[in-house]
């Protein structure tokens, strides 16, 4: 009976795929069953070949033999995992094995750890590909009930072999002519390089900062107070004098209100999260790296099986994953969140258009609970609190807008103007849901008046200035980058774009993935280029001396998310791949001339 090879990415899925097809029967690196075959890999079983592999007088490091530009680029198997290689290869090669599964981890890594031990190992049968979203049972066995040709993947593995020579082309040339030059160990990378300019340039401006005193004014009169602004509308002013005089002048006067706008609006809940997104609120509120907090997805995924796919970039749902939200909403239904989850249940249909939309849907769907019931005793504290901002994010989508009436008041005292702005709140919606501190919130300057509820008014009400004070303030130089700062000028290419429409413009366009910005960021801080110091990422005087030997071909983040916009149209079949490789190597040749003629600076 022909039997169908299945070849998942780690032991771990590996095994319960194995369980789920039934396969119990332990063979040599892995399990068999009457119709499947279950074998792993352990991650990378494949890898680029070394430079000495190529050209032996590219064993040693030497100025004078770069730069390294093979004209193919070729594979090795991994010496530490050779024999788990042995034996995926020994399984391909069986008889009975008429067609392959590919089962890796579904995205552009997982991709190529596929392929690469594929094309090691000679396979040549037909290949078809598992694409799922969470490792529960159900999604196992309806993605082995729709599996797609491999070959509609093609593009995908194109992008991801692009990525992986590109980081060997730049990151080995630039890495051993900066270290020949200098006589110092010094590791950069097309990626990681921006990375660190990013946090070096920040610092920059910091040191640069020069910081001023400055002033603003408000009035108190019956009921409200109001902020001083300028003929230009701006509320601070340098000039210590010219406002206390202002001050002493108002004392008693009257104000008139010459306007009195009263504004309906809605404040819509966010979207869904995914994974930048996530890392950022969980190191904003509970101090996780990047890296911590993808370790805990991690394991809600692939232990727990409560939570989807964790390294998505998408914030939404398609339509066919609708059908599935009543399941969800059931498998929440635990502690606090049960009265939630009901509330949204008893409203039929489901309320979805902040959670649907398919134009915004990539490889993966938003990051959402799977259909299996939470059980949270057996949860660490670290993985209940990812869990808690998964849960409450997805349950705020089916609850209505937050409803407000915007109050806009502005008090003429004589020839000087003041505003007032304030709020009432007529339905909470979301905000019953979402913990406050973990909501996107636009910045405000500490000269703008807190928005309060203010007593009823109306246009050409006078009141009496009770009090005029001026408050003293400093300019405030940017802030040090924590990793929820340096995730979002990542996914930006450098800008610290707040605005979600604005982000979901530039996605594709930013330093790394989401799948390995943490990895890029860990990286820096294990080669000695950047330090932790609480949430804070400091750059080392190491790291600093790097960026100012580095040409800004490799340094700006706006180049690398160029790359990166090139590798994410590669993958949507856009872009051709060789025509990528020839601006990488063009590029590595650069960087190696660079470093020959340029001077350390003093």
């Amino acid at each position: 009976m022909a039997k169908t090879l299945v070849l998942a990415e780690k032991p771990s899925v590996g095994k319960e795929i194995a369980r789920v097809l039934g396969c119990r029967r332990a063979l040599d690196g892995g399990l068999e069953g009457e119709r499947y075959v279950v074998t792993w890999a352990l991650g990378h079983l494949v890898e680029l070949a070394p430079p000495e592999d190529y050209d032996k007088t590219w064993t040693k490091w030497d100025l004078l033999t770069l730069p390294m530009l093979p004209e193919q680029m070729k594979t090795v198997v991994i010496r530490e995992s050779s024999r788990q290689f042995r034996a995926v290869q020994a399984l391909m090669r069986r008889g009975d094995v008429s067609e392959l599964v590919i089962a890796t981890d579904s995205g552009r890594e997982g991709e190529l750890v596929a392929r690469w031990i594929m094309e090691k190992a000679g396979w040549k049968k037909p290949a078809k590909r598992l694409w799922i979203s969470s490792q529960t049972d159900k999604a196992i066995r309806e993605g082995f009930q729709n599996l797609r040709p491999a070959q509609a993947y093609d593009d995908l593995y194109h992008s991801a072999r692009a990525r992986s020579e590109a980081d060997w082309l730049v990151g080995l040339n630039v890495t051993r002519a900066l270290t020949c030059k200098y006589g110092a160990q010094l590791s950069a990378g097309r990626v990681q390089t921006p990375t660190l300019a990013l946090i070096v340039d920040r610092e920059e401006e910091i040191r640069r900062f020069v910081p001023k005193e400055f002033y603003t004014l408000q009035v108190k009169c019956q009921g409200f107070s109001a902020i001083w602004r300028d003929k230009n509308g701006q509320a601070r002013t340098f000039d210590r004098a010219q406002a206390e005089r202002l001050a002493a002048a108002l004392g008693g006067k009257t104000g008139v209100l010459t306007e009195v706008r009263r504004t309906y609006r809605q404040t819509p809940p966010p979207a869904a999260y995914d994974l930048t997104e996530l890392q950022r609120d969980a190191n904003k509120k509970y101090a996780y790296s990047a890296k911590e907090t993808l370790s805990l997805m991690q394991s809600l995924y692939e232990r727990h099986k409560l939570l989807t796919y964790p390294r998505t970039d998408s914030r939404y749902i398609s339509d066919d994953v609708t059908a599935t939200l009543p399941e969800r909403l059931k498998s929440v239904m635990v502690d606090e969140y049960r009265d939630l989850a009901r509330a949204i249940l008893m409203k039929r249909p489901l309320q979805t258009r902040f959670l649907v939309n398919n134009a915004k849907v990539t490889d993966h769907h938003a990051l959402l609970p799977t259909t299996r019931r939470a059980d949270l005793s057996k949860m660490s504290a670290e993985e209940r609190q990812l869990w808690d901002l998964v849960v409450r994010r997805m349950l705020a989508a089916f609850y209505p807008p937050c409803e407000y009436d915007a109050t806009r008041v502005i008090t003429q005292v004589g020839e000087h103007t003041f505003r007032t702005t304030g709020r009432v709140v007529l339905q909470n919606g979301w905000r019953d849901v979402q913990p406050l501190e973990t909501m996107p919130r636009k910045r405000k300057g500490k000269e703008e008046a807190e928005d309060k509820a203010l007593p009823p008014l109306q246009a050409g009400d006078t009141r009496t200035v009770a009090k005029a004070e001026v408050k003293e303030d400093m300019t405030k130089p940017p802030s040090q980058h924590t990793d929820a700062s340096l995730l979002l000028a990542m996914e930006n290419a450098g800008k610290e774009l707040e605005d979600e429409t604005l982000r979901e413009q530039m996605k594709g366009s930013g330093i790394g993935t989401p799948a390995t910005r943490a990895s890029i960021i860990e990286r820096l801080v294990q080669v000695g280029y950047v330090q932790r110091k609480g949430k804070t990422l400091l750059a080392t005087p190491k790291g600093i001396a790097l960026i100012g030997i580095m040409p800004a071909e490799i340094a700006s983040p706006e180049t690398t998310g160029r790359w990166e916009k090139a590798l994410d149209e590669i993958t949507t079949g856009k872009q051709d791949p060789a025509r990528f490789m020839e601006g990488i190597r063009k590029l590595s040749a650069f960087l190696v001339r660079y470093a020959r003629e340029n001077q350390k600076p003093a």
